[in-house]
């Protein structure tokens, strides 16, 4: 995309004071992601994708950040003060915090989703540090922002863009439900706390969270998610839906993420050439959300049928499979462009989450020409086209994944023909360019609309 095409390029070079923390005036307005990552765990990557892109297309983009594992110039890491004072109060603020978390978060339990609460150890520290913004674009910031703090300082005059990853904003302190739909009220009793009830610490947390944005206007966030399926959900909550929400999907480098030569990559991997290859893939593989122990059970029923099954897996810890499938555990990969291999070395990739926003797997291998086989669940099927780019299973069971992943194991021309589709459908809906130029219009809206106002 070229820079002229960019409407935000130009929006409001001719105002003086388009953000509340701009101390000097600019042609160009600057974009500020605020994240807790740069580049851990997939919200972090979509985040910093979607600034890679943004800067690619001329935006003034810059990344700031809690934990910052890039040498990216432009990854600004927040640097706490470190003076005696401004060092016990966040020791204080901390001790609180686990104090209130230590007695309800269950013991580690591959069955639980993360809990976070919506205080942070660093309280106001984050808003000194801000660099200077036009638009101020948050993404996945638990554990760095303190909720109280921070969204309580902004004047009426600020305009936020929020990227939802996940539900974490609108519940008491899941990033997914799982279904269980309590922050369609005001939680309380939460199934993925020991010490539960009526006003538990979800209930505590979810008041505190509609106490606050009930203070904010309409106009002050404008919130983005990836899926269809996460602005419903945010449309439904009782916390943010009065917000406006957009559904911009993720975007990939489509030149990084590429088909690649299959024999090479499984000769790389040392995956056998003529084995079936089903590909899992995911940042923290023991997730009960992420359905891996069905997939497990799917995958005992496949044998049977086809003796040259091989599965492979990538992500955070080495899983156990409990039966004799082959597995090729490759470890958590941070190269787009070994990605990009391993997507292409494998017959299918399954993505059996029962609970999901946008994965990026499944555009990543869509990308590299390989379909994919899910549940028709949250955003998956923004992106598996039924019968078109991969198959999606309507019942969450071991029993019909196989079906479906059988279906296409053993019809390799139907399989070639869904991989094809598959790329050609993530040029045309999932690049980079696109992405960043649906970010652009939206911020130029936002800027035009608080100039008149």
């Amino acid at each position: 995309m070229s820079r002229s095409t960019i409407p935000f390029e130009c929006a409001a070079h001719e105002q003086d004071d388009l953000s509340p923390n701009r101390t000097a005036r600019s042609r160009s307005p600057k974009v500020v992601h605020l994240s807790t990552y740069d580049v851990a765990g997939g919200a972090a990557r979509a985040a910093y994708r979607l600034h890679d892109g943004l800067r690619k297309a001329g935006v003034d983009s810059s990344m700031f950040v809690r934990d910052a594992r890039t040498t990216d110039g432009s990854v600004i890491r927040f640097e706490p003060a470190t003076t005696f004072c401004k060092r016990a109060e966040r020791r204080i603020r901390r001790e609180h915090i686990e104090r209130k978390l230590r007695p309800a978060i269950p013991p580690a339990s591959d069955k639980m989703e993360p809990f976070r609460t919506d205080r942070s150890e660093f309280g106001p520290d984050i808003l000194s540090k801000l660099p200077p913004y036009d638009i101020l674009n948050l993404h996945w910031i638990a554990d760095f922002v303190d909720y109280p703090s921070f969204f309580g300082a902004f004047s009426k005059n600020t305009r936020i863009v929020w990227t939802l990853h996940d539900m974490n904003a609108f519940t008491g302190g899941c990033h997914y439900d799982l279904g269980c739909g309590r922050y369609l009220g005001q939680c309380g009793d939460c199934p993925q706390l020991v010490a539960a009830g009526p006003n538990d610490l979800s209930h505590e947390i979810w008041t505190r969270k509609k106490t606050l944005f009930d203070q904010l206007s309409e106009k002050q966030i404008h919130f983005a998610t990836p899926s269809a399926w996460l602005a419903e959900e945010v449309r439904r909550s009782p916390i943010l839906g009065r917000f406006p929400v957009s559904v911009i999907p993720y975007g990939l480098d489509l030149e990084e993420f590429s088909p690649r030569d299959a024999g090479s990559a499984r000769e790389v991997f040392g995956i056998p050439r003529e084995a079936k290859v089903i590909l899992f893939v995911a940042d923290g593989l023991p997730l009960f959300r992420k359905g891996f122990e069905l997939l497990v059970q799917a995958l005992e029923q496949m044998r049977r049928y086809l003796p040259d099954l091989h599965l492979v897996t990538v992500g955070h810890h080495n899983p156990t499979l409990g039966h004799h499938v082959p597995h090729s555990y490759l470890g958590h990969i941070n190269s787009d462009r070994l990605l990009s291999n391993i997507y292409s070395a494998a017959d299918l990739l399954v993505i059996p989450s029962l609970q999901d926003n946008l994965p990026n797997t499944v555009l990543e291998a869509m990308a590299c020409g390989t379909p994919a086989v899910g549940f028709d669940v949250g955003g998956i099927p923004d992106m598996i086209q039924h019968r078109q780019t991969g198959l999606l299973v309507s019942r969450r069971e071991a029993g019909p994944l196989s079906a479906a992943m059988l279906e296409l194991l053993q019809n390799p021309e139907r399989r070639t023909a869904l991989g094809a589709n598959s790329r050609r459908h993530a040029l045309s809906h999932f690049s980079l360019e696109e992405q960043a130029d649906r970010y652009c219009r939206l911020y130029t809206e936002i800027l035009r609309e608080r100039v008149t106002h």
